[in-house]
């Protein structure tokens, strides 16, 4: 089984995983902290495909609490329904008897000589000519201190003034995991979950949200070092927000797409 970018532990049950949940894996104010979403959704990828031996083509999150640093979160994997090429499974995350996320999924892999994609990486500078962002708590341990950031277009980070709405609510941001980490599939869930991050800059306001879900489906990873994260906030409306992203490796493969709603948080106090 691969190294993931946490330490998803397996037992003596085929079908029972568990995850030590530190700070680094969380997110949140100071004393608050809560396991970031992206590796809830990741650590039950990486429990289903270690339980069917293959690799998951879709999953789909549902976040109904929080686990706080120090609890130990149980994943069970249930395989309804397993055929030659393809199984259709399911996650329940839990600290003790409090259900954390539920995660449905489909695994497989089907021989096929047809590989394409008409959808293309938008025009960005490499990431080493843009700017890294600032986190909101550069002195905190957490999720976000170990992946870096930066900024191809649009606002990400901390920000105090108020701007014009953004025109088509797009942020483009370059991330890659600090460290030997690989992007792989469990990767790209955990950077999927960066969607909210374009809450912000689509209002011009000091804005983001809380994953209600989070959905991610898989092309084709290829290596590389740095993923090039095409965000797009559709809309918001009755306090909850909507948005995309597209995930590109540095030669321009599609690797990934994803989508979630959001409950619509504001932090500033301006009209």
């Amino acid at each position: 089984m691969p190294e993931h970018f946490f330490n998803l532990r397996a037992t003596h049950n085929p079908h029972r995983w568990f995850l030590p949940l530190t700070e680094n894996l969380c997110v949140g104010p100071p004393g608050q902290l809560f396991m970031f979403g992206g590796v809830g959704l990741a650590a039950a990828i990486g429990a289903m495909e270690g339980t069917c031996k293959r690799p998951v083509v879709w999953a789909t999150a549902q976040y109904l609490s929080y686990a706080r640093p120090g609890s130990i979160v149980d994943l069970d994997v249930w395989v309804p329904a397993e055929g030659r090429q393809t199984s259709q499974a399911r996650v329940i995350a839990h600290v003790g008897d409090k259900e954390i996320l539920t995660v449905n999924a489909a695994l497989g892999e089907r021989p096929s000589e047809l590989s394409r994609q008409w959808v293309q990486a938008p025009a960005a500078p490499p990431p080493e000519e843009c700017v890294e962002s600032h986190r909101w708590r550069e002195e905190q341990e957490d999720l976000h201190s170990q992946i870096e950031v930066r900024v191809a277009r649009g606002r990400h980070g901390p920000r105090s003034e108020v701007s014009p709405p953004s025109e088509d609510g797009r942020l483009i941001l370059w991330l890659r995991p600090r460290g030997d980490h690989p992007v792989d599939s469990t990767m790209l869930a955990i950077m999927a979950d960066h969607v909210p991050s374009g809450v912000g800059a689509a209002l011009g306001r000091d804005a983001g949200g809380n994953s209600l879900d989070n959905t991610i489906r898989y092309r084709q990873i290829v290596p590389t070092r740095w993923v090039l994260c095409d965000i797009s906030i559709q809309a918001v409306h009755g306090g909850f927000a909507h948005g995309d992203m597209r995930l590109f490796a540095e030669t321009g493969e599609l690797m990934a797409t994803a989508s979630q709603s959001m409950i619509l948080r504001v932090r500033d106090q301006k009209p």
